[in-house]
């Protein structure tokens, strides 16, 4: 535990720098552009992910200097990770980089960490497809693949005060929960070291939003929390490779269902913003229903974009908790995948047609 609080530590004191000395950086940080998944009504330095990185940098330096005889899997980590937060952070400061650049590169970074750690996903528990990780280069392409994408899926969920973050944090506490269940030290660091750095950043950006994640920050988590999966998976052949899908379910079911309505539905580019995703419309129709009695105090403090966020963290925890409790399953982990996308796609049905009540004030 003296990891984790090293790391909120370390984090909320870089977040607080940040925001202190905004206007030394907002230039080039702040988020300038309007858009469809634009939420917020002022500029707002959008490279939180630069605490949360080198909190990690520095909890890394701190446990070398104490000591002498380190070792670990965060150097090497964090080394795989640079290039995937570096072009997440390249983006934040110049909003010119287009996201198939982003995949390819965050692809890259999990080849590094395969070759880094040799763990390469080679099995998800079904014979006809496990029969393809036989070929010669699948389980490297597909976890380059598998990484890239989970990455992703954390940046599309970005879109409110506290929501990537938070759902990373829930991912990060199920995967260090297993990990301390099979005796995997590595992987329980791992996972407090991150949930520390992310909660450090956490402290400033909800509710208020005082500072924001970017694509840096997203990326990092989403990587971060992919390998974590993957070495867990790799090396502990009693946790089942669907572990690793259900801990993320919402993020990568955004995912998958975004390209599909997107690309099949509507016909259109699957890497372009839009303002239909399942935050989205929460936003836009079950918060603003929900606040209508709200005071005022209580709207200035949890304004609709950051009571936005509990109803995600809640359908988070619908994959987290089985995840948690049939992580040695494979048949139940199936069953509680099959049934998260059945409830994933009857609430995005029934936000789409929801109908938010209209009140007239009478009229005196």
């Amino acid at each position: 535990m003296s990891y984790l609080m090293l790391s909120l530590i370390l984090s909320a004191l870089i977040t607080l720098l940040l925001i202190k000395y905004q206007h030394l950086h907002a230039d080039f940080s702040g988020d300038h552009q309007p858009g469809p998944q634009k939420f917020h009504s002022h500029h707002v330095s959008r490279i939180g992910g630069v605490s949360i990185f080198l909190s990690l940098l520095l909890c890394m330096i701190i446990r070398r200097i104490m000591n002498s005889n380190f070792s670990g899997y965060l150097p090497l980590l964090l080394i795989a990770a640079v290039p995937t937060f570096g072009i997440g952070l390249l983006e934040d400061v110049t909003k010119k980089v287009g996201v198939k650049v982003r995949l390819f590169v965050t692809a890259f970074s999990a080849l590094l960490f395969g070759f880094f750690f040799n763990a390469w996903i080679t099995s998800f528990d079904l014979p006809l497809i496990d029969q393809l990780f036989l070929i010669p280069g699948v389980p490297i392409m597909f976890t380059c693949f598998a990484c890239a994408g989970v990455a992703n899926a954390y940046n599309i969920i970005d879109g409110f005060n506290g929501l990537a973050s938070m759902v990373g944090m829930i991912a990060l506490g199920a995967i260090g929960y297993i990990g301390f269940k099979v005796g995997d030290v590595h992987i329980y660091s791992l996972s407090l070291l991150m949930m520390g750095a992310i909660g450090g950043f956490f402290v400033w950006n909800y509710p208020k939003g005082f500072i924001f994640l970017g694509d840096g920050g997203a990326y990092l988590i989403g990587f971060y929390i992919a390998v974590c999966t993957i070495l867990l998976v790799t090396q502990h052949s009693e946790v089942s490779p669907w572990f690793a899908l259900l801990v993320n379910a919402y993020p990568v079911t955004e995912t998958l269902f975004t390209i599909w309505r997107r690309s099949i539905h509507q016909g259109k580019n699957p890497g372009l913003p839009d303002a239909a995703h399942f935050h989205s419309l929460v936003y836009r129709r079950v918060v603003r229903w929900a606040g209508m009695h709200l005071t005022q105090n209580t709207q200035e403090t949890f304004g609709r974009n950051a009571r936005t966020s509990p109803y995600l963290w809640l359908l988070s925890s619908f994959g987290v908790f089985p995840a948690i409790l049939f992580w040695n399953n494979t048949l139940a982990l199936q069953i509680s995948c099959l049934l998260y996308s059945l409830l994933y796609i009857w609430l995005y049905r029934c936000i789409v047609r929801f109908k938010v009540f209209k009140f007239t004030p009478p009229q005196v």
